[in-house]
């Protein structure tokens, strides 16, 4: 019992290191991107330079290391996989198509499950990693290492009410990083 405390312990504190190291570099790396991409004339406010403006489905959008592509977005899907293996949505699944590119000079990783959606009055919803595995065939958005320069394409998966529409997606280069937003509509 005890060798199991001290390593749970020590997994803990490995994985807490590794966290916190990417989340300097990806704030280094986010604020440069982002500058660039704001040298129209927003000068010496931050929390400007941490938000650029709005991407539409089809263009790209920048966070840290990462550049996303939204490709397309479907909602009103019931069920994910099929008979033996699959998932019922508590309301409605939306299925996000997203394209990510590493930008960086190192390995990062692309967890779904730090992306985020939002509806038209503000309400937040976090992404059901455990229904994009039915919709992913090789995990695409689960914990992927995207070395630089390439690029992976998958399946971002919202459970959502089904009286709800979402309005824009929060992406993330990792749990840490500011986020850029893409409209949905």
């Amino acid at each position: 019992m005890r060798k199991t405390t001290t390593l749970a312990l020590i997994a803990t504190g490995l994985i807490a290191l590794g966290c916190g190291s990417g989340a300097t570099d990806t704030a280094s790396d986010s604020s440069g991107g982002d500058k660039a991409s704001n040298s129209s004339g927003n000068e010496g406010g931050t929390k400007d330079e941490d938000k650029p403006k709005t991407a539409k489905i089809g263009q790209p959008a920048r966070d840290g290391k990462f550049e996303f592509t939204v490709k397309s977005s479907k909602c009103g899907v019931s069920k994910i996989g099929n008979d033996v293996l699959g998932q019922k949505a508590q309301g409605q699944f939306c299925l996000v198509t997203i394209n990510v590119k590493n930008i960086g000079k190192e390995a990062q990783m692309f967890d779904g499950s730090s992306q985020k959606a939002y509806a038209a009055d503000g309400t937040e919803y976090s992404a059901d990693t455990g229904a994009a595995i039915y919709a992913n065939k090789n995990a695409e958005t689960f914990l992927n290492d995207v070395n630089p320069g390439n690029q992976v394409t998958g399946v971002v998966v919202f459970d959502i009410p089904k009286n709800v529409k979402l309005t824009k997606l929060e992406l993330h280069d990792s749990p840490f990083s500011g986020g850029v937003d893409v409209a949905l509509s």
